[in-house]
């Protein structure tokens, strides 16, 4: 798990819950206590001294510390700060918010409030998370690869997609690979000044991360998207990307809330990379559509 290191600074208070839902999956069960326990009352927890939160919660002092660190901050003292703007914030006036959990039987109109409430929940989360010196490191290597490449499986498969046609369009060579042995075998031709991008919302997804290892064995610049940031294939990435997802439920896969995340990351690196190659950039997006303008016209107007 990515602690905290000296010169980064600590996320703001209103990112706090974001992070929490963001990396409580992945911490042990003592240090989700606690990360649960200050996402749900920062107020009461801000009063509480590192003892004081450790015995609320069942753990250790230096399993509070830990879990402050995990988050972001450099130790309790800051943790506690941030979960007293956190508090000031949402006594603020802001509505409660509703609960997203969908039924068999709700009606359509709940369904669109509820699926809403979840997109705008996980854009939030995704933006309050990202790390803008990894998304612009990123989109420093994109803006000067010789070639990039773009693994993704199933829905990041999909994602990856999208990656691929947005950077064909402002002239870049992309090529985006759900083909495991297609994705391992172009791999092997990457090259220092080349780009290597997986996308998996696990991090573990086996498909994805081999022909990431091989684009890092090889010396091109690796870049995971991924909603596991001390996943396996973080170990692979020179830039790691994370993204936020809404919960699983019966009748919302993670796959859903994971593509939302995945395509507002896809979208940064886009405009990103389209600024820093501009003059090149523009003249290549106006030719795309001019090239796409009369398959849009009226069939009047091309007789």
């Amino acid at each position: 798990m990515k602690e905290i290191f000296a010169g980064e600074a600590p996320p703001a208070p209103a990112a706090l819950a974001a992070k929490v839902r963001t990396l409580a999956p992945s911490m042990t069960r003592s240090m989700q206590r606690v990360a649960e326990t200050v996402a749900a009352d920062p107020a009461g927890c801000a009063a509480l001294t590192v003892t004081g939160l450790a015995e609320r919660t069942g753990t250790s002092e230096a399993t509070v510390v830990r879990t402050a660190r995990l988050l972001g901050y450099p130790g309790y003292r800051d943790l506690r700060l941030a979960l007293a703007g956190l508090a000031a914030h949402q006594q603020s006036g802001r509505a409660p918010a509703v609960t997203a959990d969908i039924a068999v039987d709700d009606p359509i109109a709940d369904v669109v409030a509820k699926l809403a409430y979840d997109e705008q929940q996980t854009l939030a989360d995704t933006a309050a998370g990202l790390d803008t010196v990894q998304l612009g490191a990123a989109v420093s290597a994109l803006s000067a690869a010789g070639r990039i490449d773009i693994y993704g499986v199933g829905a990041s498969g999909l994602v990856a997609q999208d990656l691929h046609q947005k950077l064909l369009r402002i002239g870049l060579i992309a090529h985006a690979f759900s083909d495991p042995h297609l994705a391992v075998t172009n791999a092997v031709q990457l090259r220092s000044k080349d780009v290597a991008i997986a996308i998996t919302h696990s991090g573990s997804t086996g498909d994805v991360i081999e022909p990431l290892r091989v684009a890092f064995e090889r010396g091109a610049t690796t870049v995971a998207i991924t909603g596991r940031p001390d996943g396996p294939v973080s170990q692979y990435a020179d830039h790691v990307l994370t993204t936020s997802t809404a919960r699983e439920s019966e009748l919302r896969p993670a796959a859903m809330s994971s593509r939302t995340s995945q395509l507002l990351v896809v979208d940064c690196l886009f405009i990103g990379v389209a600024q820093r190659t501009y003059e090149s950039a523009a003249p290549a997006l106006a030719a795309s559509y001019e090239a796409l303008a009369h398959r849009h016209s009226p069939r009047g107007s091309q007789r």
